[in-house]
């Protein structure tokens, strides 16, 4: 079975989806670079072991990434998933997890990288917004997509009511992209892009929902 290890810095709402979605894999931790995340409480609850490595305990990112790394390492993970994880990661990092390692946004990559997704969006005009998951590369949101969902922007939308939008569309296709990992359906072609074998995926790899959903 896969082994999963998790990585968050707050609440772990997206890391809550993936624990109840009945997903073919072993959580095998959740860690966190904040020792007062609320999500390791959950996790711990679920039974799922889970570890600190706080990022304020080193001199700079190389050195908390080598520790972060030591940490994942010890619970021989197949698949590294970044749930709301808020560390800018080296590229180093990313590429010892090269291909099993993903992350989820919110937005459609590749618009609006980066931070404050939704005010962005809303600033632009944009009539659509959504959320991406994708693999992890060394320039920050411009990995492979696997999956992404698409919500309508409202006419009177504030940050708050389409980012509520939006997550309920993360906890939908967070965990269809690590089950398509877990039973191997996911193929990295040459190109950098995403392919899902020829059996034809149980949803498409984008999801239109109407406003109501």
């Amino acid at each position: 079975m896969t082994r999963v290890v998790v990585l968050i810095s707050g609440r772990g709402s997206n890391m809550q989806a993936l624990l109840g979605a009945g997903l073919p894999v072993e959580f095998a931790a959740v860690i966190s670079n904040n020792p007062d995340a609320a999500g390791l409480a959950f996790a711990r609850q679920r039974g799922v072991a889970t570890a600190v490595v706080n990022h304020r305990d080193y001199p700079d990112r190389t050195a908390f990434d080598a520790a972060l790394a030591e940490e994942i390492d010890r619970h021989r993970p197949d698949l590294v998933i970044l749930a709301g994880f808020m560390r800018v990661l080296t590229d180093a990092f990313v590429e010892r997890y090269r291909a099993r390692m993903i992350n989820i946004h919110p937005a459609l990559l590749p618009a609006f990288p980066g931070l404050h997704t939704h005010e962005r969006a809303l600033e632009e005009g944009v009539k659509v917004h959504g959320c991406t998951v994708h693999f992890v590369t060394p320039e920050v949101d411009v990995g492979p997509i696997i999956i992404q969902a698409a919500v309508p922007v409202l006419a009177d939308d504030t940050s708050d009511s389409l980012a509520a939008r939006v997550l309920k569309q993360e906890h939908r296709i967070f965990p269809q992209a690590v089950r398509w990992f877990a039973e191997g359906r996911l193929k990295l072609r040459g190109d950098g892009t995403v392919e899902l074998d020829g059996a034809g995926p149980p949803q498409p790899p984008l999801i239109s929902p109407t406003p109501e959903q």
